[in-house]
């Protein structure tokens, strides 16, 4: 009996591991069947998001070749009839011509052979930089040469073109023009600035040179009044008049009132002829001689009277005409 009692007491113990077992396989598998089942949904997702993506690619595929059915071509416009193009042949040009070519372009020459190689025309090309569709700088250049009158030719006759003459050629406009302008005014402040380095204005010639480029170029009479001390070195120098001048009407009154207001020792009087003839007028001579006694009693001595022509001058003191 006891041993009966055992055995039935194993058996349930045995009775009741199985179906703790049991339970905890069913628990792993419910656990996998739900990972199985995560799985299979996100996998079902990313081919349902892909499926959508294809199928909006597809659509705008779609829609593009549509749009481009739908655009007319030229031969279907109405109004508009395509020429057939004429098989002429290129016209080509050798590597040999186009180095020929760009070498004989202004600042090609100018980096090759230096600008003392160069003409006036060149030099002008290169500033303006660019011409039109039709002309070339260099055309353009010749065409602005062209504008200087008899008898200043040149770069020199470019001083008395007017801005309006400039910009009357096709391809300046008013920037190249007034930079043209400046040119001719920066060359003339250059000459004025190395004729004056060690000027001396008891020197005739020293005192043409200085005024030669300033004075030279005018169209009306301009008389200038240069001021300076015991060494003769240059203390300043006014502007009298300008315009029709009658050298009779000018005043030593006037002169000698600048002359003390710069305390200036000596004096010259400097005047252009526009005609470029330099030979001195009867009022020329009158005004020097009453300008001249007046400065003797003042003490402020006349040192000279210079007339600039065209690239050449009259001196009063080297003609010996004070005597």
């Amino acid at each position: 009996m006891n041993e009966r009692h055992s055995m039935e007491e194993e058996h349930s113990v045995e009775e009741e591991h199985s179906v703790e077992e049991r339970h905890f396989m069913e628990e792993d598998l419910t656990a996998e069947r739900e990972h199985f089942m995560e799985e299979r949904h996100s996998v079902e997702e990313r081919h349902s998001m892909e499926d959508e993506y294809s199928a909006e690619e597809k659509y705008f595929d779609e829609k593009t070749k549509a749009w481009k059915r739908d655009i007319p071509r030229k031969k279907d416009i109405p109004g508009k009839r395509s020429i057939p193009k004429k098989n002429t042949p290129r016209k080509r040009i050798s590597t040999k011509d186009a180095l020929i070519t760009a070498a004989e372009l202004p600042c090609e020459r100018f980096l090759r052979f230096g600008p003392e190689n160069l003409t006036e025309t060149e030099l002008l090309a290169i500033i303006l930089r660019t011409g039109t569709r039709d002309n070339h700088v260099l055309k353009v250049a010749e065409e602005v040469m062209s504008l200087a009158r008899y008898p200043k030719e040149g770069l020199l006759g470019l001083y008395d073109v007017t801005l309006d003459e400039l910009m009357s050629i096709k391809g300046i406009g008013e920037v190249k023009a007034v930079r043209l302008k400046c040119l001719t005014e920066l060359s003339m402040r250059m000459s004025m600035a190395k004729a004056r380095e060690g000027l001396n204005f008891t020197s005739s010639g020293q005192v043409a040179a200085y005024f030669m480029e300033k004075l030279r170029h005018r169209d009306t009479e301009c008389v200038m009044l240069a001021c300076v001390d015991a060494k003769g070195q240059l203390i300043c120098e006014r502007k009298l008049s300008e315009g029709s001048v009658n050298m009779s009407l000018i005043s030593p009154r006037e002169i000698f009132l600048a002359a003390l207001e710069s305390r200036a020792v000596n004096i010259l009087l400097v005047h252009n002829h526009p005609s470029g003839d330099p030979t001195p007028s009867l009022s020329d001579k009158e005004l020097t001689g009453n300008v001249r006694e007046t400065g003797e009693r003042m003490g402020i001595r006349l040192l000279d009277h210079v007339i600039i022509g065209d690239n050449c001058y009259v001196s009063f003191k080297e003609q010996a005409w004070f005597s």
